[in-house]
């Protein structure tokens, strides 16, 4: 087996097209090659099991009551289409560098090391905080559902971090530490597990949509928009959350069998199977329900129960559980890929990129875990969440900006994969994600600049000293 190619380190820290070739592939004690054992449909299966997650039966309801009522269904499909536009240029690169990382490799081949981190910084804040999230969630969920099935009450003490009235979140620990175990085992692994996973899930779905869709009342679905075009708008910025997932995708590159040719039916299909799903769920819930009743934890057991089927309730309860959890699996999958890539490029301690025998990167996956599981064991996750989606819409930005880039200083380099109707699609994606992200409040782009200004303190003062371009420049 051929081990992986990274990047030609340039020695103007910028794109050169000359330059930007396949390296020789080193096998070293450090950095031993990443097994390529995914397949297309296992690809799909990773996207579908990052983006369909336990959002689809609390956001859809969330989102239809407060922003944007029956047309959350269109939200779902605006918020779609805007990531159909990305992932058609996360095709187009994933399928010309196919090695870990995803839009911090991108840019650093087309813009250079300094943008590049700062994508990667803010990639990692998407990830961190994001499963920190999923995993308090996880652990209200599990709670809920031991006390649902089982009448188990466990005592608060340690159900909550200290911020929330408890000492420590047990729960939210131990769900970490099983994901953390499973991602050492190798991604062969990993696949296995999300591929049952996303399997329950979306028999549950199919469940709900053949039990609500008969008793759908057209009723309630007038008024349609309720709160105006800005409304769907708005919804899609809220609903676009739910498909960050797609990014996972293509940080698996380089356990890809063919990633030339599976990458972009992994990114693009993940996407297209999420979007189906999370309009007709929110089709349903919005038909059976009048859409305020929606604003609660568990609208899809609300909406069910106002038909007369909550039984179901407890079945939702379990595959909510179920769909966190691959959700939290998917999560820390991606970050420790892009931590890896990273710190194979020296932009990060190059230790965490040891990888075992299996080829999984055991020391990066423990110190990971390890941190997620403090802050979702002692922590609220509260409005910093909103970091997630503004720092995803930054990458995804320059991800498209990059295939324009590329389209121009190096128009012959071989494409497996090119996106249609250059450069009308990474215009509209970037178009579609700088509208997206001017719903945000203010304070959130004050956030936002704050870490990335972090960020920038943290090349300057190690990245840049320590990155594969310092070491060939001589640059200490």
């Amino acid at each position: 087996m051929a081990a992986p190619t990274q990047l030609r380190p340039v020695t103007n820290r910028r794109f050169s097209p000359s330059r930007f070739t396949a390296p020789r592939a080193t096998k070293t004690a450090e950095t031993q090659p990443l097994k390529r054992t995914l397949g297309r449909f296992d690809l799909i299966a990773m996207g579908v099991g990052a983006i369909v997650g336990a959002g689809i039966f609390v956001t859809t309801g969330v989102a239809a009551a407060t922003k944007a009522g029956p047309a959350i269904v269109l939200s779902f499909v605006l918020a779609g289409a805007i990531c159909v536009l990305v992932a058609l240029c996360y095709s187009e690169l994933a399928s010309m560098t196919p090695l870990s990382g995803s839009a911090y490799t991108y840019t650093r081949a087309t813009l250079g090391e300094s943008p590049a981190f700062l994508v990667g910084w803010n990639l990692l804040l998407e990830y961190a905080v994001a499963a920190a999230a999923v995993a308090i969630g996880w652990s209200g969920l599990f709670t809920a559902m031991l006390n649902s099935l089982f009448g188990v009450t466990l005592p608060r003490e340690i159900t909550a971090g200290p911020a929330d009235g408890g000492i420590v979140n047990l729960p939210a620990l131990f769900i970490t530490a099983a994901i953390i175990a499973v991602l050492i085992f190798g991604v062969e692994l990993t696949a296995t597990v999300v591929k049952a996973l996303v399997t329950v899930t979306i028999a549950v779905l199919i469940l709900v949509i053949a039990i609500g869709a008969p008793q759908v009342d057209t009723a309630n679905w007038t008024p349609f928009m309720p709160f105006g075009v800005h409304g769907i708008a708005a919804g899609a910025a809220l609903a676009f959350f739910a498909y960050l997932g797609f990014d996972i995708v293509a940080t698996s590159a380089e356990e890809t069998r063919d990633p030339a040719r599976d990458l972009p039916w992994g990114i693009i299909g993940s996407v297209v199977v999420a979007t189906g799903l999370y309009a007709a769920v929110s089709a349903v819930l919005t038909g059976v329900a009048p859409y305020p009743s929606l604003n609660n934890a568990a609208p899809v057991a609300t909406a069910l129960g106002a038909i007369g089927a909550g039984w179901i309730g407890q079945v939702i309860l379990v595959a909510s559980v179920i769909a966190l959890t691959k959700g939290l699996l998917m999560l820390c999958y991606g970050q420790t890929r892009l931590i890896f890539a990273m710190s194979r490029d020296g932009m990060l301690p190059r230790a965490l990129c040891h990888t075992s025998p299996r080829g999984a990167p055991v020391r990066l996956s423990l110190l990971l875990g390890a941190a997620i599981a403090l802050v979702a064991a002692l922590l609220p996750i509260g409005t910093v969440a909103e970091l997630v989606n503004i720092g995803a819409l930054f990458a995804f930005v320059i991800v498209a900006l990059g295939v324009l880039i590329l389209r121009r200083s190096a128009p012959d380099r071989p494409r497996p994969f090119r996106a249609p109707l250059v450069p009308l699609v990474p215009l509209a994606a970037i178009a579609g994600c700088i509208w997206l992200a001017t719903t945000f409040e203010g304070l959130t782009w004050v956030r936002f600049a704050l870490w990335s200004a972090v960020g920038a303190a943290v090349y300057f003062g190690y990245g840049r000293r320590h990155s594969l371009v310092a070491a060939q420049e001589g640059f200490r």
